[in-house]
């Protein structure tokens, strides 16, 4: 039976990257000092998990490097070294590379050697620096004895009974020790116990081993590094007086992914190739695989449990409706009873698929902190190289957004940080010369608003200065000087392309490359984006995001014999309107008077090219939607109903087209497509252009 190892890798990867966050967020979290023992403790697990997994798949290279890592926060975790900011800043540095090494080989491309050896070679340069006195310098700190050779080793191995539990794998043990000399097995059975007591995946077995030939003291502990507080160990040399014995301190202990084993086994002679280990071909080809494979999201059992009672619910509802179709066809006729019946198992059957749509929905949901944790690192490492003091806060990590969603909005929301990084927060000096604490604050956060994930980026730095907008905007042939602008339009000449107030170019900043880009990536998951800002106070910039990509609730509109589907989100009001009610702007526009507002009409039959019966206005139904902030108001012929439709990709299915999100299938079979707003907007505004001015 062949195995297929991409699988293993895919996991393998996918653990490896989580590992990567728990050690970036706990380095993060690290005080010069004596560190706190929970946090290094989880760094240490994680790196030695990837040392493990990485050195079971052959991936020889990572296991290297993670091996350095894992020896300096083994020296932080015994106490016998000082936490510095030169060595986090190392280790830090190094989990980026550790990144990328683990992206290079996951997409089975060549890893950077020349950037592994300088960041391995700093590590090394680190762990030099170990000089007694920085020992001395920690309370209870002992000095490591030297590894010292034997002409034989007496190992005794006792195990807990819970180290298969744990995923490790004595016998793999056995076999690394059978390695690296002549090796001889006693195993101890005196602790099993009863039959009735047994326990299937508790181990009651000890071993008691003797090992000859050249080995040191290091190479033995290095074996037993897979274990950790889950076992006593004793080691004596044999055959040479003066040896010292040594007993196998939590530094040399350590976890890694393995199986479970059996007892009073023959000690097998490891294949190089039993793990992936030898054969470069076969390994690239499963890095292919891996490559190719369909991502997964790891879901609560909660939500599994859900969706298994919900379809319990369907089997009774269609075995209900099965039994009553059965009941009418023997009787050839269908009885007032039997109609009621009906009826009520079709509700019953709509409210269960309902429940089982959203059910379904929420395991694609993830917690947004997936792409929040990015960015204490970021604000730490530019805060740095700026030269400022800035704190940052994230609040509503745990709301839950649809995986796409996730995966889409963080070079967005990395923009729109660097950006209060650069442009809002002030240097310490000018913050506290206008009464400002020396620590400038930005704000994360992200909830739950109307049917929306609503995500805001807030500083208390020195806000948007709307006259040098203005004039900057004017310099950029953005304006003509003539326009009288609201803040809100002055604000977003942010997100015109090739706009910025930078002074002068910096590799953070400043090239007008980013901010029209953020918009255009936020408009495509079907949001918008707003910035509302105070001069000397700060700035808040606030997105708007569906829930879900794949499903929404729509208002089906008519506009000739056409149906489309409006997103609910977007709709302020609906009302009738009257040609009294509408004047002309400029000759050129016609818009209503909404309580205190003018807004612009949009005549979707002219951009469409339909037939409409109201194109004069003559009772006309008026439908006011909002997009990125300006109301507009649409002119159909008629509002059928709302209802909750599956969105159909146009790109795929036929090709991206201006002015529609998507397309979906009515109840009846039609097709109907999805408005976009800030498209019709578009399209409306290139229609408006005088002939003589309009693109080709």
């Amino acid at each position: 039976m062949s195995i297929d190892m991409a699988q293993f890798h895919q996991v393998f990867f996918e653990e490896s990257f989580e590992g990567l966050a728990v050690m970036e967020s706990g380095l993060m979290e690290l005080e010069p000092g004596a560190p706190d023992a929970d946090v290094i403790n989880s760094v240490f697990r994680a790196a030695h998990s990837i040392k493990g997994g990485s050195g079971t798949f052959g991936f020889g290279d990572i296991a290297a490097f993670t091996h350095v890592m894992e020896t300096l926060l083994d020296e932080m975790r015994e106490g016998t070294r000082e936490v510095t900011v030169q060595n986090s800043d190392i280790l830090l540095k190094s989990v980026d590379c550790l990144r990328e090494m683990l992206e290079a080989t996951q997409n089975g491309s060549e890893v950077d050697q020349v950037r592994v050896t300088e960041f391995q070679q700093m590590l090394e340069q680190e762990l030099a620096l170990k000089a007694g006195d920085n020992s001395a310098a920690l309370p209870g700190a002992t000095a490591q004895a030297e590894p010292s050779t034997a002409a034989g080793w007496k190992i005794s191995f006792a195990p807990e009974s819970q180290i298969f539990q744990a995923g490790n794998d004595p016998l793999g043990i056995i076999r690394e020790l059978a390695e690296l000399g002549e090796l001889e097995v006693e195993t101890n059975t005196a602790q099993i116990p009863d039959f009735e007591q047994l326990e299937s995946e508790d181990c009651y077995l000890s071993w008691t081993f003797k090992l000859h030939g050249d080995v040191t003291l290091e190479q033995i502990n290095e074996v037993f590094s897979w274990v950790v507080d889950i076992a006593d160990l004793k080691i004596e040399a044999i055959g040479e007086p003066g040896s010292t014995s040594s007993e196998a301190s939590p530094a040399e202990e350590a976890s890694a992914e393995k199986s479970s084993g059996n007892k009073n086994m023959p000690v097998p002679q490891r294949r190089t190739d039993d793990f992936g280990g030898k054969g470069a071909d076969r390994r690239s080809q499963d890095r292919r695989s891996a490559k190719s494979s369909a991502n997964s999201i790891r879901v609560d059992t909660v939500k599994i449990d859900s969706l298994i009672n919900m379809v319990g619910e369907l089997v009774i509802t269609q075995s209900m409706l099965g039994l009553l179709g059965e009941t009418i066809e023997e009787n050839q006729q269908i009885t007032p009873q039997e109609i009621d019946k009906l009826l009520d198992g079709l509700m019953q059957l709509e409210r269960n698929t309902r429940e089982l749509q959203e059910n379904v929905m929420q395991v694609r949901m993830m917690p947004i902190s997936f792409t929040f944790s990015r960015f204490p690192r970021l604000v730490r490492d530019l805060s740095t190289q700026l030269g400022k003091n800035i704190e940052l806060e994230m609040i509503g990590e745990n709301t839950e957004v649809d995986k796409n969603i996730i995966e889409k909005i963080g070079d967005p929301l990395v923009h729109l940080v660097r950006n209060s990084l650069d442009h809002g927060i002030e240097m310490p000096e000018d913050r506290l010369s206008v009464g400002k604490a020396e620590t400038g604050v930005i704000q994360l956060s992200a909830s739950h608003r109307g049917g929306n994930i609503v995500i805001e980026i807030k500083d208390d730095g020195k806000g948007l200065n709307k006259d040098v907008l203005y004039k900057k905007g004017i310099e950029k042939g953005l304006l003509n000087g003539d326009e009288v602008l609201s803040d809100k339009q002055i604000y977003d000449l942010i997100f015109m392309a090739g706009f910025s107030t930078a002074a002068e170019v910096t590799d953070v900043s400043g090239r007008g490359v980013g901010m029209d880009v953020v918009r255009r990536n936020i408009q495509e998951l079907g949001g918008s984006v707003e910035i509302d800002s105070e001069l000397g106070v700060g700035t808040k910039i606030t997105i708007r995001l569906p829930l879900t990509l794949a499903i929404l609730d729509g208002q089906t509109i008519r506009v000739g014999d056409e149906q489309y589907i409006v997103p609910i989100t977007s709709i302020v009001e609906s009302m009738q309107i009257k040609s009294d009610m509408v004047s002309m702007v400029g000759g050129s526009g016609e818009t209503f008077k909404l309580r205190e507002e003018y807004v612009p009409i949009i005549r979707l039959h002219r951009i469409f090219g339909a037939t409409n019966n109201n194109d004069e206005l003559k009772d006309g139904l008026l439908v006011v939607v909002e997009s990125d902030g300006d109301r507009v108001g649409m002119l159909i012929d008629e509002l059928l109903g709302q209802q909750q439709v599956v969105i159909k990709s146009l790109e795929h299915n036929y090709k991206r087209t201006e002015g529609f999100s998507g397309a979906t299938i009515l109840g009846d079979g039609t097709v109907a497509l999805i408005l976009d707003m800030p498209g019709i907007l578009r399209l409306n505004k290139s229609m408006s252009k005088p002939s003589h001015i309009r693109a080709a």
